[in-house]
């Protein structure tokens, strides 16, 4: 179980880095910033719980 958490944690990550990079490419600063701590939140908690 904790293999398949680590696994959709990484992939979710892995989204939010891309509509981050989506919005920054858009002009859109404010949803790129909170896409990329939403990111890094979710990596925490992959490194920490799974």
């Amino acid at each position: 179980m904790a293999g398949r958490l680590a696994i959709v944690l990484a992939v979710l990550a892995t989204l939010l880095f891309v509509v981050a990079l989506g919005a920054m490419a858009a002009g859109e600063l404010s949803i790129a910033g909170v896409c990329f701590l939403f990111a890094s939140f979710v990596i925490y908690l992959r490194e920490t719980r799974a």
